[in-house]
């Protein structure tokens, strides 16, 4: 009798956990398909909405008539100004928000792993600050370079981030290793010294302070079809590695030592994972100027939808990081239309709150 009782309870048991990894399982399904169809949605509403309304249902006409094979159901029913409101000026600038948000808020989940810390961001090991210094110089020497339509600000940026990435893992690698801590003391000196770098030239070339200000802001509003073009390749592969790669990022949660015991090469895929957090990171800063908060607060509010389970938690960021930025910068080129916010400004304005909130939460789960 004592036998079967034991053999019910576990029985019991098994039913239960099985019970709840399908309802986890199916909680995460749904969020990742709210955060697809809810980032149609406001990708459509964003190119609708401008300075010129053009209405939703004339825009999804638009541009279902661009795509090959479904052009042949629609019939031209639009100005040719609507279309090329819709086409040349508006779908460039929404999905270059839409790749940007990815690049950051991949780049924040990625970190966030690395460090084992929710409140890292795509900033934390220097990229961002690399990219401001390139661009600040770009603007302070007047330099006049382009590479397939992309401008010499978004190219310097592009290079000062790769390169200050570089500079911080050299410096904190030892004896053929490079440690999480030292990593992050590092990259937050490196941050300070470039930021110390920036704020003098600003000072110093007063002519140009009013671009350099506004580029350190953040904005899309220089977007083109080149710059998305430009910043794609790097989204999309640091997308897929990151995606690959997600049950390794798991790994890393349990601490170096415990990664590497269960078979994962550490220090391989520690730099691995940096180079993809930082081509993301410099792509999109080249093309957006510095925008905060995307990358700390988008993984976040994903990981409390569907769990620290990097396969479901990246392409969650991926989604939730281009929604909230297409939000953002609607918002910033409408709120006081015909004028524009900086986006950066947005996001800010929404991220320095729940930043906070994260503090106090953080202070709670350690006392």
């Amino acid at each position: 009798m004592e036998r079967e009782a034991i053999f019910d309870a576990n029985k019991e048991g098994a039913g239960v956990v099985r019970s709840m990894l399908y309802q986890l399982r199916r909680r995460r399904a749904l969020v990742l398909m709210g955060l697809v169809i809810a980032l149609n949605l406001v990708v459509l509403l964003a190119v609708a909405l401008g300075a010129v309304y053009v209405p939703i249902l004339t825009t999804a006409k638009i541009i279902i008539n661009r795509i090959p094979l479904l052009d042949r159901l629609i019939s031209p029913s639009w100005s040719e100004n609507q279309e090329t409101i819709i086409l040349t000026v508006r779908m460039p600038r929404v999905l270059l928000a839409l790749l940007v948000g990815m690049g950051l808020a991949l780049a924040g989940a990625i970190f966030q792993a690395l460090f084992k810390n929710p409140m890292a961001d795509p900033s934390i090991i220097g990229s961002s600050q690399g990219a401001a210094l390139g661009a600040t110089l770009a603007f302070f020497f007047g330099v006049n370079l382009s590479w397939k339509g992309l401008t010499s600000v978004s190219i310097m940026a592009f290079a000062g981030s790769l390169l200050a990435v570089l500079m911080v893992y050299m410096i904190a690698r030892s004896g053929g290793r490079t440690s999480i801590p030292s990593l992050l003391l590092v990259g937050i000196a490196m941050s300070s010294f470039l930021a110390s770098i920036v704020s003098t030239l600003m000072v110093v070339s007063e002519d140009r302070m009013h671009s350099i200000f506004f580029w350190l802001m953040g904005g899309l509003g220089t977007a083109n079809w080149n710059m998305v073009l430009g910043v794609t390749p790097f989204i999309i592969t640091g997308s897929l590695l990151s995606i690959l790669y997600s049950r390794d990022l798991n790994l890393m949660l349990l601490g170096e030592e415990r990664a590497a015991q269960l078979g994962l090469e550490v220090e391989r895929f520690k730099w691995v994972m940096i180079v993809t957090a930082s081509l993301s990171v410099g792509a999109a800063v080249s093309v957006s100027g510095i925008i905060g908060f995307v990358g700390l607060i988008t993984p976040h509010i994903v990981r409390l939808l569907t769990g620290p389970d990097h396969r479901f938690l990246v392409p969650g960021s991926l989604l939730g990081g281009g929604l909230f930025l297409v939000l953002a910068d609607t918002l910033a080129r409408t709120v006081i239309a015909p004028n524009e916010l900086p986006v950066g400004i947005v996001t800010a304005f929404f991220g320095a709150p729940f930043f906070v909130y994260l503090l106090k939460r953080r202070k709670k789960e350690v006392g």
